[in-house]
């Protein structure tokens, strides 16, 4: 067998945990399979595969092994379906935000997986900007704008965006009626993964976007305990429409300054910029920017 053959067998023995359960799957002999794994361990003089009576487990060198070899086996079978004119197939791993993926994602994605059916997903959610190689992930999902100048991507979606509180908070310290009024008020601060540090709440003014960094009592990370930090009535929060919608009608969140409202919040889907765009990633964009559209 040549070296393809012994990563295809790695990486199945690491996703099934079991050299036996591996051997079924590709219809080998056990005993061929425990011979390829020790003669790739040798050549590479790494010990890939923690074994036990119970289970096999990734060792750290494995673990990143194994993530290469998804990547390269991949992109061996991209490029021999792209001389195929074959429909997009195999395994697609993408990352999402939490919100836009139970809003807008999750619905509708027994459509994407009926138009492709030869596309497998695995889909995890995160609001952290995630290393997608280390990681093993092929595209994610977010909402802002990124810095990070390994990705590449395409926006999918610009979000209208409000400035809200509740009603308490309101009652409390008054409802702003101009952006000098701001002085008096407090936001609840929405710390960055990406730098560590509470993001500004922002203001289109004509064609400017105008920072203000207002008293915080309360920091937070996540995109719910944001909401519900406002709802609680402990600051201001800038957040898209879509996402409190319920909160808006219900009244537990009033929309200020409306004169001028927070920039349009991007929605782009990222990939390693070092790799070809594969067919999966490709199509799975696509769908998700006429998603988004309609």
């Amino acid at each position: 067998m040549d070296r393809f053959q012994e990563m295809q067998v790695f990486v199945r023995v690491a996703d099934r945990r079991s050299f036996s359960l591996a051997a079924e799957d590709l219809q080998i002999p056990r005993a061929t399979v425990t011979n390829l794994i020790k003669r790739l361990e040798s050549r590479i003089s790494a010990r890939l595969l923690e074994r036990t009576t119970r289970q096999v487990r990734l060792t750290h060198e494995g673990e990143a092994y194994y993530h290469r070899c998804v990547r390269l086996l991949a992109d061996l079978e991209e490029t021999e379906n792209s001389f195929r004119n074959a429909n997009p197939k195999g395994l697609l791993r993408a990352n999402l935000q939490g919100t836009l993926a139970r809003h807008f994602v999750m619905p509708a994605l027994g459509d994407f997986l009926t138009q492709y059916p030869d596309i497998t997903l695995q889909v995890s959610e995160d609001d952290r900007l995630i290393d997608l190689v280390r990681e093993g992930v092929d595209c994610v999902l977010r909402a802002g704008t990124l810095q990070d100048s390994s990705l590449i991507g395409r926006q999918v979606a610009r979000m209208e965006q409000v400035t809200v509180a509740s009603p308490e908070y309101l009652q409390r310290h008054g409802v702003p009626a101009t952006l000098a009024d701001l002085q008096s008020h407090f936001a609840v601060d929405y710390v960055s993964s990406a730098t560590g540090r509470p993001a500004s709440l922002d203001f289109c003014v004509g064609d400017e976007v105008v920072e203000y960094h207002l008293k915080a009592r309360i920091s937070v990370t996540g995109a719910d305990l944001y909401t519900g930090a406002a709802v609680s009535g402990l600051g201001l929060v800038q957040v898209p429409k879509y996402r409190i919608a319920q909160e808006l009608a219900e009244g537990r969140l009033i929309i200020v300054l409306m004169q001028a409202p927070p920039p349009p919040m991007p929605v782009s889907v990222l990939y390693p910029q070092n790799r070809q765009l594969s067919a999966r990633v490709r199509v799975f964009t696509q769908w998700l920017a006429l998603r988004f559209k309609a």
